[in-house]
């Protein structure tokens, strides 16, 4: 299954379209515009809320929690390293690897990959290709991606 995750540019909050790759809206994110750390509410296609993401604050590294039907799942951190950005997923046994500075990441769980995803480049907004073997992994995969991406914008905005 693949998902393409696009950001809308002119909003005030973080928006996101998350397509099939048919063109059919799956899913949808918004975020809070005036909230203390960002914050991430996932939608269906059917408006209702099924994911949460929120960062927690006061942490010496980014560290996001994603919730789904209201219960912590997973928590995405980014490793303290000095050449190359590093991700680890908390609460699953899954570990990401790939090259962060194109984007282009592979999510494991022991040897089996989970999700591939991949930057499109010369987009307006952040525009992303998932791509997940398993449908019962989209909503997670999504919201780990969506984590990532979060990282990644706020560390661009600190330098």
């Amino acid at each position: 299954m693949k998902l393409y995750m696009k950001q809308k540019v002119f909003s005030w909050a973080d928006k996101f379209n998350i397509a099939d790759e048919y063109g059919a809206t799956r899913y949808y994110a918004e975020g809070e515009l005036f909230s203390w750390g960002k914050k991430l509410h996932i939608y269906n296609n059917t408006g209702r809320e099924v994911a949460f993401i929120r960062q927690k604050l006061m942490s010496w590294l980014p560290r996001y929690f994603v919730e789904i039907d209201g219960v912590t799942v997973a928590t995405v951190v980014k490793e303290l390293t000095f050449f190359r950005q590093s991700y680890r997923v908390e609460g699953l046994p899954w570990r990401m690897e790939g090259n962060f500075w194109a984007h282009d990441y592979v999510m494991y769980d022991n040897n089996q990959e989970i999700m591939s995803m991949k930057k499109a480049w010369f987009t307006w907004g952040d525009s992303y290709e998932l791509e997940i073997p398993d449908p019962e992994n989209a909503l997670l995969c999504l919201c780990v991606a969506l984590a990532v991406d979060c990282a990644v914008s706020q560390s661009q905005n600190n330098n």
